[in-house]
């Protein structure tokens, strides 16, 4: 079933133009992601399908029912945002709470449905405590709590984990996933981590300047970009120059490959992973060039290198896995790289 339905949706601020024909289906019960640099219309698309935003043109469903004149109060909507909006007033349990007061459920159902929400974030016993006695990472369970007591069919996430610290962000990343899986409604996040979106979405739509670029799983977004700019944004990817040669491509720095059935094709792309140093003792495989280390960057369980190589003008990433006994290769040293064919990746321009 689709949950949201958006068809041919603009969205002006005087001249500037946020939302370019938007068309997009989010299925329910997804995880669905709207990914890209800051400016490029995410929040703005999550605001318009919030109601917080109006739309120029086209039209915006969801679970089938068109949203035009519907307020965000009567939308099955509730949306949990970057500064979680806590009222310091208010323990946590009323925090929770807050969104029921207008609701038909007696006292005692009240009480019990803020318990089951607050057991569903990790929260159970703490009902009763301070709002300004919480850490971040509890003020954000308090802020999804008071969302999901509402059941709603959709909740929307604008950055919501943008204010903690990275192991804390990490952890939450992974229960906010498990949770949307436990409570099986549709999520939409807006996120600028390329990382993050990768790690908890089933689906996921990178932006630019108000246009959906690509839309895909992580791994086909990864593994097959659509272009050079989602290539270079969704992690890190080696481009190189190509040069046409008799049905053949010669990549700059790596020679010779296979031509793709593209009529274009100026530069090759390639992922620091699918790429090797062959350390001595290690035989040749796959593809071989000869390099040499400029820089490293040691992260204790990966080293990135940066390695030169003749005919290209700038240094290839590769990573590697430090294993136990592996050598941290120190700059200049003569290497061999190794790489596969079937892992690079072309781009028309």
């Amino acid at each position: 079933m689709t949950m949201i339905s958006l068809s041919g949706v603009n969205k002006h601020y005087d001249s500037y133009h946020a939302l370019r024909n938007i068309n997009l289906d989010i299925e329910a019960g997804e995880f669905f992601s709207l990914l890209g640099p800051s400016g490029c219309g995410k929040t703005t698309l999550l605001r318009t399908i919030a109601g917080f935003e109006d739309i120029e043109s086209g039209t915006l469903k969801i679970a089938g029912a068109d949203m035009a004149q519907v307020p965000p109060n009567r939308r099955p909507t509730n949306m949990v945002f970057q500064s979680y909006a806590i009222f310091p007033h208010l323990n946590v349990a009323q925090n929770v709470a807050f969104g029921l007061r207008k609701s038909d459920l007696s006292k005692p159902e009240q009480t019990r449905v803020v318990g089951e929400a607050l057991e569903m974030v990790g929260l159970d016993g703490f009902g009763a405590r301070a709002a300004n006695a919480l850490s971040g990472g509890q003020r954000q369970r308090v802020a999804l709590a008071r969302a999901l007591v509402l059941k709603p069919k959709v909740l929307l996430l604008d950055e919501p984990l943008s204010a903690l610290d990275k192991k804390l962000r990490e952890q939450m990343q992974l229960e906010l996933r498990r949770l949307q899986r436990q409570v099986g409604i549709t999520f939409i996040l807006v996120t600028h981590d390329q990382e993050e979106a990768l790690i908890m979405s089933d689906r996921i739509a990178v932006m630019f300047e108000g246009q959906i670029a690509q839309l895909a799983d992580p791994q086909t977004l990864y593994r097959a970009p659509a272009s050079r700019k989602v290539g270079e944004f969704i992690g890190t990817m080696n481009v190189m120059p190509v040069a046409q040669n008799a049905g053949s491509l010669v990549i700059a720095g790596l020679g010779q490959v296979s031509a793709p059935a593209r009529d274009t094709v100026s530069h090759a792309g390639i992922r620091p992973e699918t790429m090797s140093i062959l350390f001595p003792g290690e035989p040749d495989r796959d593809r071989v060039a000869a390099a040499t280390i400029a820089d490293r960057a040691y992260y204790g369980d990966m080293t990135y290198y940066e390695v030169g190589l003749d005919g290209l003008d700038k240094t290839l990433t590769i990573s590697m896995k430090n294993l136990m006994g592996r050598e941290i290769l120190e700059i200049g040293t003569p290497v061999r790289i190794s790489w596969r064919e079937d892992a690079l990746v072309f781009f028309d321009q």
